[in-house]
Formats: C-alpha cells, sequence, structure tokens
C-alpha cells in the first residue's frame, strides 16, 4: 500500500477511521528524513492492514505543533485511536518492523482500563 499524505484536513478521518497507522513527520530539506523514506515505503508495502501516512512539517505546520514535533524524521503510532509510540528519530528497518510487531501484540483493552484509571485518578 503507498503511502498517504496527511493534512489538517483528512488525518482525524484517516487516523481515526483506521485500526493501526503510522505516521511519519518529516520535511523534505531533513537528511535524516530523507534516510528513512525508503525504510518507511517499504514497511508500507508489506503491511498492507496498515495505513502508512506522512506529514511534511513544512507544510502542515499546525499538525506538527498539535503533536509537539520537535526534531524529525518523528515516528508515530496510533492504533485504535490511542497513540502508542511517538519517537524522534530514523528507524533501520529491523528496528521498524519490531517496532510494527510490537505495536500488534499491544492488548489494546489493557491500554484502554489503565487510560480510564488514569483519567479517574486525576478527577
Amino acid at each position: 500500500m503507498a503511502t498517504v499524505e496527511l493534512t489538517t484536513k483528512n488525518f482525524d478521518e484517516v487516523v481515526g477511521g483506521s485500526d493501526m497507522v503510522l505516521v511519519d513527520f518529516w520535511a523534505s530539506w531533513c537528511g535524516p528524513c530523507r534516510q528513512f523514506a525508503p525504510v518507511f515505503d517499504k514497511s508500507s508495502e508489506k503491511h498492507g492492514d496498515i495505513v502508512f501516512g506522512k506529514v511534511d512539517t513544512e507544510a502542515q505546520q499546525e499538525l506538527a505543533a498539535t503533536f509537539q514535533v520537535r526534531s524529525i524524521p518523528t515516528l508515530m503510532i496510533v492504533r485504535d485511536g490511542v497513540v502508542l509510540y511517538a519517537q524522534p528519530g530514523a528507524l533501520p528497518e529491523s528496528a521498524l518492523e519490531d517496532l510494527i510487531d510490537q505495536a500488534r501484540k499491544v492488548d489494546m483493552d489493557e491500554v484502554r482500563k489503565e487510560a480510564e484509571a488514569q483519567q479517574a485518578a486525576a478527577e
């Protein structure tokens, strides 16, 4: 599956309407971003059940600010509307594949319970 360009107009629809989404925050002038792009694209072809989205931080500054992206590339993994991972840095292919495998294994019922408990404690 090809990567999807994410913008402020389609972000909520794409990310909210998908089981699992990997988001690559990048910019054309960023060397590490250009190194990571082929790894991200290759992975998108392997995992047809996952949405791979790219956010051009130059064109979508509002999105980058919303997610407090301070360094690029930043990879974010969202599953069932919950951000499971958000870290800067270009990953080698093996690390990206391992991360995807870990995200698939997360018990989302447990994550939701934990989030509810934290929310209740904060109230």
